[in-house]
């Protein structure tokens, strides 16, 4: 078996203690690529996606903005928590995978969090 990459080692601990901790909330996601940033709330028990945005969202897609920066990450955040509050959810837990909570994945998760989430 092939040793696990420092950043597949991260994200293995990282969901480990989420699933100890919080395992009845859903769980906000965070996937970052290196032009686009992904936020989705899953619901683990049933395995589906509750709410999602992206930075390649039609409201978002208008504009002529890098789309790999933080401002546009807050505005993913933002738009995340809206759509789950539409749909009921306050409370959720950062599943910010194997990324170090820095820069963008910190900018979306202080967005999610004056958008009305908790966690």
């Amino acid at each position: 078996m092939a040793k696990l990459s420092l950043f597949d080692r991260r994200r293995r601990r990282v969901r480990t203690a989420l699933r100890a901790r919080g395992a009845v909330k859903p769980r906000l996601s965070v996937h970052r690529s290196s032009r686009h940033i992904y936020a989705q709330v899953i619901d683990d028990a049933t395995g589906a996606t509750l709410a999602h945005a992206s930075s390649l969202d039609s409201a978002l897609k208008g504009e002529k903005k890098p789309a790999a920066n933080r401002e546009t990450a807050t505005r993913v955040g933002t738009l995340v928590a809206e759509r789950a509050k539409g749909k009921g959810i306050e409370r959720v837990v950062f599943d910010r995978g194997g990324y170090i909570y820095h820069g963008k994945v910190k900018a979306l998760a202080e967005a999610a969090r004056q958008g009305g989430l908790e966690f």
